[in-house]
């Protein structure tokens, strides 16, 4: 349980406190009702509605098709489940980058369409008019930066960014950019973890690691793949902490060996 537990509603300003006081911010991914209020009655301080939805819940092989409508609709199910966390939710790939208008026009729609209460925007010095239009129009921001997956295609590659200088110099430099912008908060996916100690004690906004090590703010995971529903994921950084594959599939095939059996359902699950 959080040590925040008796805040009524998580926002971005008791993030910045939680970071100041040296208090770690716990943040799940969440798409829909049911998962969202599990999450958040158990003390969750940030949820965020990620285009990670486009793999775990479209079956997708990356996150470039998700589509801002696709979005917003995971984000009206996790909102109307939420009574405490800050809910963040992704601008997926193709609504914001190249174009301000564009990108407002999108954190617009999502806000007033879902309720949340943040957008997030991957990269750093090449999307800073679009994070400066969507912060001008009173919209939190949370930057993104080290492994960006709406980039894979210019990657090629899901391994560790940042760790030749040049590149590490650069997202240093980033991150102290979305940071005097205005940003509330960066995630820093799959760093060295020196590289996310250093950019945390260099910015006052709240770093948010997956894959970065110990040292960042707070820690992020995807709900599928820490309650171990998706096998087929298994990087260093991921922790399981069930194994809910195991589970559901035993559940699947006792009730069907209940149904075929006839045992299911018996005389007290009937009605007279």
């Amino acid at each position: 349980m959080s040590v925040h537990s008796d805040i009524k509603r998580v926002t971005t300003n008791i993030l910045r406190n939680m970071k100041d006081n040296g208090d770690k911010i716990a943040c799940l991914t969440a798409y829909d009702y049911s998962m969202a209020a599990l999450v958040d009655a158990a003390g969750i301080e940030l949820i965020l509605v990620g285009d990670s939805a486009s793999n775990v819940m479209a079956g997708h092989e990356t996150t470039l098709p998700i589509t801002l409508d696709q979005m917003i609709y995971h984000a009206q199910g996790v909102i109307r489940a939420v009574k405490r966390a800050l809910v963040v939710v992704d601008l997926p790939f193709g609504s914001y980058q190249g174009n301000s208008t564009q990108a407002l026009k999108s954190a617009i729609k999502i806000m007033k369409e879902s309720g949340a209460h943040a957008v997030k925007m991957e990269g750093g010095k090449e999307i800073e008019e679009s994070i400066t239009r969507v912060l001008s129009a009173g919209i939190p921001v949370m930057g993104h930066l080290g492994l960006t997956p709406q980039s894979i295609y210019k990657f090629g590659t899901y391994t560790v960014r940042a760790k030749e200088e040049e590149e590490a110099d650069l997202l240093k430099s980033n991150a102290k950019l979305l940071s005097d912008l205005g940003c509330f908060g960066v995630v820093l996916e799959k760093i060295p973890r020196g590289l996310a100690e250093e950019v945390t004690a260099s910015i006052e906004i709240p770093t948010i690691g997956i894959g970065a090590g110990s040292g960042c703010d707070g820690q992020i995971l995807v709900i599928h793949d820490m309650l171990g529903i998706n096998k087929d994921f298994s990087p260093r950084f991921l922790r399981r902490y069930a194994d809910l594959h195991k589970e559901m599939t035993n559940a699947f095939t006792g009730y069907i060996k209940d149904v075929k059996s006839g045992d299911f359902p018996n005389e007290k699950e009937s009605y007279g």
